[in-house]
Parts: C-alpha cells; sequence; structure tokens
C-alpha cells in the first residue's frame, strides 16, 4: 500500500504538542535489554517504524516482548532476553536501519558471540562500522568480514582497554560501551560522543549495574561487572522532534508549546541560532514555549557534534531559511550527502545554491531568502529531508503532496495528530 500525505499551504501552528521520547535514545536502550536474562521495562517509547524494526529483530533473536500502547505517541515495552537462542542480525532486517548494528555490542559482551549484517538506512553517506568493529577488536574480540555479515567472537570474554575513536561516533560510542559493560576489567573511551542520547544510555545501564562514568564528555569510563539486573526506565524526550515542531512555528508564524522535557539543555545551540532567526522562547513547566516574531532572519548553521548545531535539524532549518529576509548559508560537516531535499525544496520555490566542500565542510548551502514557496507534488529523500518538505508545504501557497512518507513514519510518530490539534489541515492518503 502507497501512502502519501496532503497538506493545505498558508497554515499557522497555535497550540500544544506533546514531545514523544526519543527515537536515538529508545533504540539502543532496546538493544541493551540483550545484556541481562531479567526484565527491562522502558516507557515513553515512540510507536515509531525503526522501533518496529528493532523489536523485529530482537524478537528474532529470542527476545520476548508486550508493546503497550499508552497514547498515540508514547508505549511501554517489556522486554525479556532470558532465552536467547540466535546470534544473528540477518540481512532482512537489518537493511531497513542501520541503528540495529547496536546488537553487536550487547551480544558479543554477553554471549561471546555473534553474526551481524551490514547495515542500511537513509542514503544520506557513508556511515562506516570500522569504528564499532575497532573497538570491539581493542577489547579483545576477533572479527572478520564475509558475504556482507561482520562475524565476531571473544571466546574468552572481552576484556577491559583504553580505545580512542577516530572521530566522534555517536552509535560507536553506545556500541563499544555496551560491549565494555560486561567485560573484565577497565574500558576507557576517549573522543567519545556527548549527546544526551549517550548520556540516557549510560544512566539506563547504571541502573541495572553497570559502573560508567565521565558520559556527556569526551572520555567514558566503565568498569566491568559480571551481570546486569532489570530495570524500569523512562526515556528521554526527542530533541530533534522538538526542533522540529519549533521551526514549524517559526515557518508558520505560530506558536506553540512543547511539552516533555528540559529543551534548553537538549538543545543549546540550535535555541541560540533560531533566537538569532526570530523564534522567541521562553521556559513552562516540563516545556518550552516558541513563538515566531513575524519575521525569519538569516543566519549561518554549521553542523557539528553535541553541544554544536544537530545535523538532524539541518534540513529542517534550511526549510525555514528559505522564507528569511536575505541570505543564509549552512555548512553540513557530518554527512555528504545530507542536501538531498534541495532538489525538492528547490521544486517549490526555493533558492538554494549548493557547494562541495573542504577540509572544514562536506558540503554548503547559499540560501537566498524567497517570498513564498508554492505547492507542488514533492518526494521524501530521507527522514529528515522528510519534514523539511512538510514544513515548507505547511508555509506554501496552494496544496502539497508529499510521497514516500515511510521516511517520516521512521522517526515521527502521531504527525497528523500533532497538528491537527494545533489546528493544521493535513490528511494521510492511501492507495
Amino acid at each position: 500500500m502507497t501512502e502519501k500525505i496532503k497538506i493545505r499551504g498558508r497554515q499557522v501552528l497555535n497550540g500544544v504538542i506533546p514531545i514523544s521520547g526519543a527515537k536515538n535514545a529508545a533504540l539502543p536502550l532496546l538493544a541493551a535489554s540483550l545484556l541481562s536474562s531479567e526484565k527491562i521495562l522502558l516507557k515513553n517509547v515512540s510507536p515509531l517504524a525503526d522501533v518496529g524494526t528493532m523489536l523485529s529483530l530482537l524478537g528474532e533473536m529470542g527476545v520476548r516482548y508486550v508493546v503497550t500502547d499508552d497514547s498515540p505517541y508514547s508505549s511501554t515495552i517489556e522486554l525479556h532476553a532470558d532465552s536467547i537462542n540466535n546470534f544473528v542480525a540477518p540481512y532482512d532486517i537489518v537493511k531497513k536501519m542501520r541503528a540495529t548494528i547496536l546488537v553487536l555490542g550487547p551480544l558479543l559482551s554477553r554471549f561471546n558471540e555473534c553474526t551481524v549484517s551490514l547495515p542500511g538506512g537513509c542514503a544520506i553517506g557513508l556511515r562506516p562500522v570500522n569504528y564499532h568493529l575497532g573497538g570491539m577488536e581493542a577489547l579483545g574480540a576477533k572479527i572478520s568480514l564475509k558475504d556482507g555479515y561482520i562475524y565476531a567472537e571473544a571466546p574468552r570474554g572481552l576484556k577491559g582497554a583504553e580505545f580512542e575513536f577516530p572521530t566522534v561516533s555517536v552509535t560507536g560510542t553506545e556500541n563499544v560501551m555496551m560491549a565494555a559493560v560486561l567485560a573484565t576489567g577497565k574500558t576507557i573511551l576517549k573522543n567519545a560522543a556527548k549527546e544526551p542520547e549517550i548520556v540516557d544510555l549510560a544512566s539506563c545501564l547504571n541502573k541495572m549495574g553497570a559502573i560508567i562514568s565521565g558520559h556527556g564528555s569526551d572520555t567514558i569510563e566503565i568498569q566491568g561487572v559480571t551481570s546486569l539486573h532489570g530495570v524500569d526506565y523512562l526515556v528521554i524526550a526527542d530533541r530533534i522532534e522538538a526542533g522540529t515542531y519549533a521551526i514549524a512555528a517559526g515557518i508558520t508564524g505560530g506558536r506553540v508549546d512543547l511539552i516533555g522535557g528540559n529543551f534548553r539543555e537538549l538543545l543549546p545551540c540550535f535555541i541560540d541560532k533560531m533566537t538569532q532567526a526570530g523564534l522567541i522562547f521562553s521556559d513552562i513547566d516540563n516545556g518550552i514555549r516558541v513563538i515566531s516574531s513575524g519575521t525569519i532572519h538569516p543566519i549561518d548553521i554549521e553542523t557539528a557534534p553535541f553541544p554544536g548545531f544537530p545535523t538532524d535539524l539541518q534540513a529542517q532549518s534550511m526549510a525555514m531559511l528559505c522564507l528569511a529576509d536575505g541570505t543564509s548559508n549552512i555548512y553540513e560537516t557530518i554527512w555528504e550527502n545530507r542536501l538531498m531535499h534541495v532538489a525538492e525544496l528547490s521544486r517549490m520555490g526555493a533558492e538554494i545554491k549548493v557547494s562541495r566542500c573542504d577540509q572544514t565542510c562536506v558540503c554548503h548551502a547559499c540560501v537566498t531568502g524567497v517570498e513564498k514557496f508554492q505547492g507542488a507534488p514533492v518526494f521524501a529523500t530521507d527522514l529528515r529531508a522528510s519534514f523539511s518538505l512538510v514544513l515548507a508545504a505547511l508555509a506554501a501557497e496552494g496544496e502539497t503532496v508529499l510521497d514516500r512518507v515511510y521516511h517520516l513514519d521512521r522517526g515521527y510518530c502521531a504527525v497528523e495528530h500533532k497538528f491537527k490539534t494545533c489546528g493544521v489541515t493535513i490528511e494521510r492518503i492511501k492507495k
């Protein structure tokens, strides 16, 4: 069945939006269920397609799980990994999402062996797994690659070691950290990622009995333990979803209350930049209020690892800056193919020039503000690009129909429900 989303333009976002649990926190937490034979209870999990993919993979390995829908945008998941009978992550599941490689560390740590397909996911650029594999080898694992699969084993168990990531890697940090929690001795990870999702994973593992310190800094220390116990854990709010809906208020000239987290801590650089662009932020109970000033100012953005400007908010920000009063420059420093939304925004009337690269950035987009977007049939090229087109459609003249919405569903849940509560006309078409 093909699904599309139809959006009527010239709409103003006005209301309250509950922000769901973070996708990029939930996926490693689900993988971490493999580290214990006891019950893992995860709350505030967003019911996304990517979460379903991870659950399918865990179920393939013998993890028993029960999903309880608490609302259209939040679920509780109970997991039991006490009878794992399969250490293979097959290609037909792994190809759907790169984060499935996160089962590598837990399986290797607890069971000393696994076979994991090389991953798939959004085609936004090369995402080498060599950082993951290098970390596992530093801990004593033997790694081989054959026929598109990673074969890993540690017959005598993993041993603590020091490992420095050549480049900051979020999933690499998560994977090696999970491998190290059951290793013998101390592990020190240098040049580690600092993202809030890393901190959330470490906090959950510590509640399970791990001994991790330094998370949130570039040096993480893990003292290995012999086993981990069960946990009841609340997933943090999705900072990328929050930032996306903040931009929705800005591009439509609206006002929205984002509920569910401390977004000033989760999005420090983003809020600073969007304030420069004309959004007004004020703290409210358990969230933040975002109000458009009525004018979108041009700004320059350079994506960077946390606490810098998130690459996952680059496409959405570009959509808003297409309507700025002047010229903005966006420097994408993380992924070389993360400007594929430019062609579709241009179909709607955007003026964007793309150039490649030098030693400091992967690609550069020069965005000259236009008076308005024009509705058009468009298609999503990846997860975050899909929402950039939704944002452009909200502000456009006429009607826009977005194809390939499966990209959107990988990272945003209950989009139509959340928009409709804020007065937006949006419709999903199924054929």
